[in-house]
């Protein structure tokens, strides 16, 4: 076929086409005047080619891996050997090197080798028609391309391929095989947009970012409520250790020093013990200022917990006044009783040591006798206010714990309030950036939905015409030779359609 009929038959199905589907773009393959040879590996290509070349030099013949992008042979010369049958890899082969291309001579080579290649042959053209209807018309031949000791046997192959070269419907067969490739690219195109198959990954990951964004925001706020909660009961069982600790130590440090008291002493231990009252209570607040300093850095917030107001003072009374007269009387009683006891004895003793007791020895026993009665007096005396201020001490840190306790639960309360607050503000600012998320998110689901009803509705407008352009163009294929007539496969023919081609078309049968 010369350039201008090639021309001439591509226009005049460029024009039939446009007839029906006129916003379709032509293909923009680029047809090359070549044969392309392909099959599977070790299946004797390099041979079938070389043979041609050598038998065919009106022709070009490449290998399919020759050919750039975009550009399609004039026909194409499948490989196959004789050995076994083809594969569905094998037939997916074909529809990459003919994609563009009707034109199409299968080829069992080495047939030199083995004896069954006919029924391999016949299987070939069956396994063929199966994978496709388009190839149930394709020539099959047998070849010996480089045989040991025969002739090769291409001549069969060569009269096949000059006869479809020579066929005039070639041009148009391959122009038309180039539009239903197109055709049902755009098709299958349209097809997928609406069906959303290359959106549904990405919406479901915004779908999925949504929830994680929205849970982790749930389990944060739980956490952080969580941790607010245990630190503060932490704080509070460990503060009132620390004030029931300090009470317990107080108390032993000043029975200890009121154990070793003299009588001077007891008037200046009430001021002592006041002061070291108001001192541990001191160390308590503080105490407890540091530490729930310390949980506010622990939790991150940005306010600390605000100071509370200053300690209450203890109710701690004064010791006990009380009248010891009787007490006084019953002592001296009995302090007398002792010294005149003590003193007889003594009498008694230097008597029998000195027959001759002179009144100075006498006076001394009695002396003695009196020393002892005071003694004693002032020992109970002094025993007794110790006791009277045991008894004090231990209410006056009974009042201090009750104090202490009372200063610590008003501490946790008031810093459970400040990080209560700190805690609202902070779950506010993130909260805020996490509906700022879910919005970006949101808008982006919305512009997927909306990009996918685009497309259904772009599909529901275009389909119909392409529908109509692919039934075209396959009963054009039909009546030129391409492939059998067959039932339309497409949904929007049903039965059969009578209308008249366009202008251009050479068929009058039916659409599907």
């Amino acid at each position: 076929m010369t350039d201008p009929a090639r021309h001439d038959a591509v226009a005049e199905v460029d024009a039939c086409v446009a007839a029906v589907a006129p916003r379709l773009r032509p293909p923009t393959v680029r047809r090359r005047d070549v044969v392309a040879v392909t099959g599977p590996w070790l299946a004797g290509v390099s041979s079938v080619l070389a043979a041609l070349r050598e038998r065919s030099r009106g022709h070009t013949f490449v290998e399919s891996a020759d050919l750039m992008v975009g550009e399609a042979p004039t026909a194409v010369v499948f490989v196959v050997s004789a050995a076994s049958v083809i594969t569905g890899s094998d037939c997916a082969l074909l529809d990459a090197a003919a994609t563009d291309t009707d034109v199409v001579i299968g080829v069992v080579a080495k047939i030199d080798l083995y004896r069954n290649w006919r029924e391999v042959l016949a299987d070939d053209r069956d396994e063929l028609s199966a994978h496709a209807p388009r190839y149930r018309t394709v020539p099959w031949v047998g070849v010996a391309a480089a045989p040991e000791r025969a002739r090769p046997q291409l001549d069969k192959l060569v009269a096949t391929l000059e006869d479809q070269l020579a066929d005039p419907a070639a041009a148009r067969r391959n122009r038309l095989r180039a539009w239903e490739h197109r055709l049902q690219t755009v098709a299958g195109h349209y097809e997928r947009d609406a069906r959303g198959a290359g959106r549904r990954a990405p919406l479901e990951a915004l779908r999925a970012q949504r929830d994680d964004v929205l849970r982790q925001r749930r389990l944060a706020k739980s956490e952080r409520n969580i941790a607010v909660r245990s630190q503060l009961q932490q704080a509070r069982v460990q503060l009132s250790y620390l004030a029931r600790n300090r009470c317990s130590a107080l108390r032993c440090e000043l029975q200890e020093d009121l154990a070793g008291l003299t009588r001077r002493g007891l008037l200046e231990f009430e001021s002592y013990a006041r002061s070291r009252v108001e001192q541990v209570l001191a160390e308590i607040d503080a105490g407890a200022t540091t530490h729930l300093a310390y949980v506010a850095q622990v939790l991150d917030l940005t306010v600390d917990p605000p100071p509370a107001a200053a300690p209450a003072h203890p109710a701690i009374t004064s010791p006990p006044v009380t009248s010891r007269r009787l007490e006084t009387r019953l002592m001296m009683l009995l302090g007398a009783g002792f010294g005149l006891g003590v003193t007889l004895t003594l009498g008694r003793l230097l008597a029998g040591l000195t027959p001759g007791l002179n009144p100075a020895g006498i006076v001394a026993c009695m002396a003695i006798g009196l020393a002892v009665t005071v003694w004693v007096v002032s020992t109970r005396g002094l025993l007794a206010d110790r006791a009277m201020l045991d008894r004090w001490v231990g209410e006056a840190t009974g009042s201090l714990r009750s104090a202490a306790e009372q200063l610590v639960a008003n501490r946790v309360l008031a810093a459970e309030s400040a990080l209560s607050t700190a805690l609202g503000e902070l779950d506010e600012a993130r909260s805020a950036q996490v509906r700022a998320r879910v919005r970006v998110i949101d808008t982006e689901l919305r512009e997927q939905v909306a990009a996918a009803a685009r497309a259904a509705a772009l599909r529901d407008r275009e389909m119909p015409a392409l529908q109509t352009a692919l039934a075209t163009v396959r009963a054009e294929l039909a009546e030129a030779g391409g492939i059998p007539t067959i039932a339309c496969a497409t949904p929007s023919c049903e039965g059969s359609d009578t209308r008249p081609r366009p202008d251009g078309c050479k068929s009058r049968d039916n659409l599907c």
